[in-house]
């Protein structure tokens, strides 16, 4: 049985109901993706990414480095004396 039914415009675009607005948790500006999964189409939110996710595509699968909070305050005041040094 069908949660709900969308009619498409002649430009090619739907309206979700409001039903399934709520469902997904949806609202303006909101990106759905579609995916073909065998003889169906499957409509759904799509993901946030993690800061892990954003690593993994930049750099491949080996997970970001450890480090203390000495080198990450260090690394700060090293990119902060760069970014706001007189010429």
């Amino acid at each position: 049985m069908a949660l709900a039914h969308s009619k498409v415009t002649s430009q090619g675009q739907i309206s979700v109901p409001a039903d399934v607005r709520r469902k997904l948790g949806v609202g303006p500006g909101s990106i759905l993706e579609w995916e073909e999964e065998g003889d169906k189409i499957v409509v759904r939110r799509a993901g946030r990414f993690s800061s892990e996710d954003i690593h993994r595509a930049l750099f491949g699968a080996r997970p970001p480095r450890t480090r203390s909070l000495a080198e990450l305050k260090d690394g700060i005041g090293r990119y902060v004396r760069r970014r706001y040094a007189r010429d």
